[in-house]
């Protein structure tokens, strides 16, 4: 049965004790620290320990417990909470290997935006019906150096940037199509340009996709020319990129990160001046996930750190640049009048957005047109 609010004191009470076994992927240094943070935090409140099995990709756990269901080990599992999203979350859920719905249960889940962040509740068209919690999120945003591009001087939407390159020829690019970041550009490009953006919530077919994405490939063909190196070559991640953006080579580029601004400045990877703008309509984001497997053999304790992980001071310590950096998943006008402060752009970092210039969040297209679309931008372009 669904875990209900009615459950919570008992599920708290027999947390106590539990050690909660984290799998998480572990390649960056300040989410490590921040689960370590986490654990420190939940061992005080509630008698918790965190046991963060560092990953090297998700699907180790994924097929960990894919493993102990076909070995019939239907409790006591090894796994007790993984951070998740996308294929991993879709193949767990369309296998039933995951706990619950129990998300609505947690007290804090009442904070969570659920209208204007629908990614929080839709994980790549994936609904995500109460079976895993939000904790952070990604949306993508352009950073430009203010010193040398005033910010009225930015296309604030996919069709002004071919007016935009034609004016400034060659201080455009994107990363090559095979990262992801090159791929996002297109697909952002795809939500302005597209006739019946609904379409992008399922996988398309082929009359579907050549009709969806025509307009695309039109907007492409014009601009191309007029990228950095006339669209011949393109830098290969989103930190060759950046280095093109310090190097006064072009005048904006693309980052998955809001916070990239005022971290890179904190790392002196960016000048003082880096700051970030969005597009008028709205920009495409992303959420990630804690979800609890089936048969964990903690799944009270899970379900606690679950909650903590919605706690108001832990969105806002997670959204410091100072610590990860990394947006809210909560709508602050539901949060408690007394919290709300703590999301204030902290003093000194005038390259964060507040979240209200963030503006709408855009959904993930289902992951098919991303697959489709490299296949195609290849197809008519790598020579």
């Amino acid at each position: 049965r669904p875990v209900t609010a009615a459950d919570w004191p008992a599920i708290v009470a027999k947390a106590k004790g539990q050690t909660v076994y984290w799998n998480a992927w572990a390649g960056d240094e300040r989410t490590n620290g921040f689960i370590a943070w986490v654990g420190q935090e939940v061992s005080k409140a509630y008698g918790i320990t965190i046991n963060h099995v560092r990953l090297r990709d998700t699907a180790e756990a994924v097929t960990r417990v894919v493993a102990e269901k076909q070995a019939g080990r239907e409790s006591g599992g090894s796994v007790d909470l993984i951070w998740i999203n996308g294929p991993n979350f879709l193949a767990m859920k369309n296998q039933k290997l995951l706990y619950g719905p129990y998300v609505e249960a947690l007290p804090n889940w009442a904070y969570v935006d659920i209208t204007k962040k629908r990614s929080n509740i839709v994980d790549f068209t994936v609904p995500v019906e109460g079976l895993a919690t939000p904790w952070r999120m990604a949306q993508v945003v352009f950073l430009y150096d203010s010193a040398r591009t005033p910010a009225a001087s930015l296309p604030r939407s996919v069709p002004a940037m071919i007016g935009w390159a034609k004016a400034n020829p060659g201080r455009l690019t994107h990363p090559t199509i095979r990262n992801f970041l090159g791929s996002t550009f297109l697909k952002q490009a795809l939500y302005e340009l597209a006739p019946n953006p609904e379409i992008l919530d399922a996988a398309p077919d082929d009359a579907g996709f050549a009709a969806t994405t025509a307009p695309l490939w039109a907007w492409y063909e014009e601009l191309k020319p007029n990228l950095w190196r006339q669209g011949r070559e393109f830098p290969e991640t989103g930190p060759a990129q950046r280095q093109l953006l310090v190097d006064g080579e072009i005048d904006f580029y693309i980052s998955f990160s809001p916070a990239e601004a005022a971290t890179g400045i904190a790392n002196r990877q960016l000048p003082e001046t880096a700051r970030v703008f969005v597009l008028e309509r709205g920009t495409i984001g992303n959420t990630s996930f804690v979800a609890i497997p089936y048969n964990a053999a903690n799944s009270e304790a899970a379900m606690v750190v679950s909650n903590f992980l919605l706690e108001p001071a832990t969105q806002a310590r997670a959204q410091d640049p100072r610590n990860m950096g990394n947006f809210t998943v909560l709508d602050l006008d539901k949060v408690p009048a007394a919290s709300r402060a703590l999301f204030a752009r902290p003093d000194g970092v005038p390259a964060l957005p507040t979240n209200a210039e963030l503006g709408t969040v855009l959904p993930e297209p289902h992951p098919a047109w991303m697959t489709r679309i490299t296949t195609e931008w290849e197809k008519r372009y790598v020579r």
